[in-house]
């Protein structure tokens, strides 16, 4: 039995090791999962009709996408499936959930929204600048921050989405140059941004948040370099 012992000990040990290895080597995963959860709760409230939670499920969808490279890079659990699997993500959530916000009443309105996702597919496919940490067009993720804001907002109006969601399109397809910001990994009033995103959810009205959300989006477009380039 004294010999059992130490050997009951060391099993429990191994096991406690094998458990902290696999949650770090999924952890980003499953932020990743998280992400798409939000994007097909998000079809789901569209074809329910539901938009205002639909909208919403983007913005949480959004800060989990900041949030899953970042935790890759910290657990240093960077990998081909997890990058797969941010893509997978990223083109249900910020592809098919947000063009599905636009409404679809005649062929041409149906033209717009496969516009949105073939240009959110085009861009997960060939982003990549050649240039270290830039993006060349804009990231779907601000994109559907926009679009879900401006649906929340304007309560759906048609037009206003349609114009939008337009504009999202040339942004996205534009060849100018946008950091990859690492948000959680910059400045301490970057983390205090992204916290802020989070109280936004959590306990802000409607207007202020997407106000929150709109401003952020904004400041990302018009001034990429000067204030959202990474930095230590």
């Amino acid at each position: 039995p004294t010999l059992l012992l130490p050997k009951r000990i060391l099993a429990q040990q191994r096991l406690h090791i094998q458990l902290q290895e696999c949650i770090r080597k999924n952890a980003a995963n499953t932020l990743s999962m998280a992400n798409m959860l939000m994007g097909l709760s998000s079809i789901l409230c569209i074809l329910k009709g539901h938009h205002y939670f639909a909208s919403w499920l983007l913005l949480i969808g959004y800060l989990l996408d900041l949030a899953d490279g970042a935790v890759a890079r910290q657990l240093n659990a960077c990998s081909s499936l997890g990058a797969k699997l941010d893509d997978f993500a990223d083109f249900t959530t910020f592809g098919i959930a947000s063009a599905l916000l636009l409404p679809i009443h005649s062929v041409l309105d149906g033209l717009l929204v496969i516009c949105y996702i073939m240009t959110v597919f085009t861009r997960l496919c060939f982003f990549s600048s050649g240039i270290p940490f830039m993006y060349r067009g804009l990231p779907c993720a601000y994109a559907s921050v926009i679009l879900a804001c401006t649906n929340l907002l304007s309560r759906g109006n048609l037009l206003i989405l349609q114009l939008t969601a337009i504009l999202m399109v040339l942004l996205m397809v534009d060849k100018g140059l946008y950091p990859h910001d690492k948000i959680l990994e910059s400045q301490s009033w970057k983390k205090l941004v992204y916290a802020g995103g989070i109280v936004m959810i959590l306990c802000s009205s409607v207007p202020s948040a997407c106000v929150y959300y709109l401003v952020w989006s904004a400041s990302y477009i018009l001034f990429p370099a000067a204030l959202w380039s990474y930095k230590d």
